[in-house]
């Protein structure tokens, strides 16, 4: 845990104050802090259990092999690059600010479809390593949704706070996210954030228990700023420099969302998002299926990104 602090507030020193930023607020450095980080080959069921429980996430370090998440990460980039949104070498991610897929690929839901489909992605997603961890913290078998989560976050853009209940509570009770960095992501490139001890934040839950997306016509992203949210509640942002092969697991009522990509020269950061959940449990129909219906059957289309890198982001 002090190495992980250490190496973010090295990594936070090495750079502008402003740099690490959430909705285009800088973070002030009293509000920043470091989660807590648990070696994969550490992460027993009880170790994990009781970590999801006390803080609402576990952080695990090379919980999935290095190379298989590089293969997705440049899979993904060369299909991207094969539409003119990134630039070659494809392996920098640096977008072009332009693009041919309505061109080249005019079937939106198909094309993204096929891509967070891609073979290398899914094995990254659907490690049996990832599977295993799953089980262990669930505690019990463990099987992945079908459908996976594709980030491309361009320079300047991140995610909005928000629950994961509100998207995925049809099914299982006991569904949890498994945030996998494409990528080596530093602070300053936009890796996922989490509220301090939100997970226990019952007056706010109450607010979003049940509240189905899809159903009730609701925002699911939280409407607060976040600084401002997290000072009024004495508490602070974390976040961590990531490596490719890390995982973090938490639950659908943790409180999170993504710092600005603020990499520099147009590097996109590139994450994906895997819901496991008890396989003996019902399934959420939505993210169930070949392919799954999505929200409002839209599928795959339904996603920021089916729409060209630059496109106006919808908060989701």
């Amino acid at each position: 845990m002090r190495a992980a602090a250490g190496l973010l507030a090295a990594r936070r020193r090495a750079m502008d104050i402003d740099e690490i930023r959430i909705a285009g607020r800088p973070i002030p450095a009293d509000m920043l802090g470091s989660l807590r980080v648990l070696a994969a080959e550490a992460a027993t069921p009880s170790e994990l259990q009781s970590r999801l429980a006390a803080d609402g996430y576990v952080l695990l370090r090379g919980a999935i092999p290095r190379d298989d998440v590089l293969a997705a990460r440049h899979e993904v980039l060369r299909r991207l690059a094969a539409v003119g949104e990134i630039a070659e070498p494809s392996a920098e991610a640096v977008a072009t600010g332009t693009s041919r897929r309505a061109e080249l690929a005019p079937d939106a839901n198909a094309f993204w479809r096929d891509v967070c489909e891609g073979p290398a992605l899914r094995r990254a997603a659907h490690a049996p390593a990832l599977r295993a961890l799953a089980a262990a913290a669930l505690g019990r078998a463990a099987k992945p949704f079908d459908f996976v989560w594709l980030r491309t976050m361009i320079e300047g853009r991140a995610s909005p706070l928000h629950f994961d209940h509100v998207y995925m509570n049809r099914g299982s009770a006991n569904v949890l996210t498994a945030w996998v960095p494409l990528g080596d992501v530093p602070p300053a490139a936009g890796p996922i954030v989490f509220v301090e001890g939100s997970h226990r934040f019952e007056d706010v839950i109450a607010r979003y228990r049940g509240v189905d997306v899809d159903r009730d016509g609701l925002p699911g992203s939280f409407p607060e700023d976040a600084v401002g949210f997290a000072r009024a509640r004495g508490c602070r942002l974390l976040t961590a420099d990531f490596r490719a092969g890390d995982v973090i697991l938490f639950g659908m009522f943790t409180l999170h969302g993504s710092c600005d990509n603020r990499s520099g020269n147009g590097r996109v950061r590139l994450s994906c998002d895997v819901r496991w959940q008890p396989a003996d449990e019902a399934e959420d129909d939505r993210w169930f299926g070949s392919p799954p219906s999505g929200h409002q059957g839209k599928s795959y289309g339904g996603m920021n990104g089916a729409r060209p890198l630059g496109e106006t982001y919808i908060a989701r």
